[in-house]
C-alpha cells in the first residue's frame, strides 16, 4: 500500500486521468478505478478523494452533476470539463519530471 503523503502528491493527476478514460463516475467508482488499475496498489479513502474532487470541480478541471439511479436514489457523478483535458497533459508531464528526479536521486544514492 502506498503511503499518504506519497499518494496525495498524485492524487489530482490520478483523478484526471481515471475521468479522461471512464467518466462520468461517482466518487467511489473513482477510488476503485485508481485501486483496479494499480493493481491494488494504491489506495485512496473518502476522506481524501471527495476533497480532491471539490477541489479539482472548484479549479475547473472536473465538472459535476447529479443524476438518478433506476433505485430512485441520487448520485454526484464527475467528468472533465474543457480545462481538465488541457491540465491533464501538463500534471502528466510534472510528473514524469518529479518522477525521473526521483528515480536519478535513487540511483546515486
Amino acid at each position: 500500500m502506498a503511503k499518504p503523503d506519497i499518494l496525495q502528491g498524485s492524487l489530482d493527476l490520478l483523478i484526471l486521468k481515471i475521468l479522461s478514460r471512464r467518466a462520468p463516475l461517482h466518487g467511489y467508482a473513482i477510488m476503485s478505478g485508481i485501486v483496479e488499475i494499480s493493481g491494488e496498489v494504491l489506495r485512496v479513502e473518502e476522506g481524501s478523494i471527495y476533497p480532491a474532487l471539490h477541489r479539482l470541480e472548484e479549479e475547473g478541471w472536473i465538472k459535476a452533476q447529479w443524476i438518478s439511479k433506476e433505485n430512485g436514489r441520487r448520485s454526484r457523478v464527475y467528468q472533465l470539463s474543457a480545462a481538465g483535458r488541457k491540465r491533464l497533459p501538463v500534471e502528466e508531464n510534472r510528473w514524469t519530471a518529479v518522477s525521473a528526479a526521483i528515480h536519478q536521486v535513487l540511483k546515486l544514492a
